[in-house]
């Protein structure tokens, strides 16, 4: 069932095999397309080429960190309002926090069920926009 409103997702996740499953998940299961970039750079540089509806952000990579692609996405014009949902193993109250004053949407807990995320992403995404 494709989420309503919500058709393009960019995934920035430096695992292959987490982004290999998130990517099966969202498409087969949500029926959503999903652009994969394994770094933040590679993701900010394509940013306005995919128009995604919606940023599934790593917290934890190398070179840049998830903190340092939102802190980019927010600073730029024409991708503030995109939203950003953080998919990390930190799930510490203290550490969502910070992700969340950071302009985080939502958090998902690593590791996560590839047969629900699409519906715990549908629900997120219900909440962002009426």
């Amino acid at each position: 069932m494709t989420i309503n409103m919500l058709r393009q997702v960019m995934l920035v996740e430096d695992d292959p095999d987490i982004a290999s499953l998130i990517k099966l998940s969202l498409e087969e299961f949500g029926g959503l397309s999903v652009a994969h970039f394994a770094s933040g750079r590679a993701a900010l540089n394509a940013i306005g080429e995919i128009s995604p509806n919606l940023v599934i952000l790593d917290y934890r990579m190398p070179e840049m960190d998830g903190g340092e692609v939102i802190a980019e996405l927010r600073g730029n014009e024409s991708t503030q309002t995109i939203p950003v949902i953080f998919m990390t193993a930190s799930v510490m109250p203290e550490h969502v926090e910070r992700l969340r004053k950071m302009g985080a949407a939502a958090v998902i807990a690593k590791p996560f069920d590839p047969l629900t995320l699409p519906d715990q992403i549908a629900e997120i995404w219900s909440k962002l926009k009426p």
